[in-house]
């Protein structure tokens, strides 16, 4: 499971740190879910510093996928 985190830093240098922490937290969420996957749910899945805004934040973070797929 920990190597998809791995995967995740190839990704650091055309995303900020704090997106990328965020990504990371909110992906271990997703994977220890079951059943309906929700923003709510990820929150609580995710633990500290998961919060519901959180959550939010990230989902309204304009991430260049143009970019990150380039590379």
């Amino acid at each position: 499971m920990f190597d998809i985190l791995i995967l995740l830093q190839s990704l650091l240098p055309e995303i900020k740190v704090t997106t990328m922490r965020q990504l990371s937290s909110l992906v271990m969420a997703m994977l220890v879910m079951s059943g309906r996957v929700t923003m709510l749910g990820i929150s609580r899945w995710a633990g500290i510093g998961g919060s519901y805004r959180r959550v939010m934040r990230f989902f309204q973070t304009v991430i260049p996928w143009a970019t990150v797929f380039y590379e």
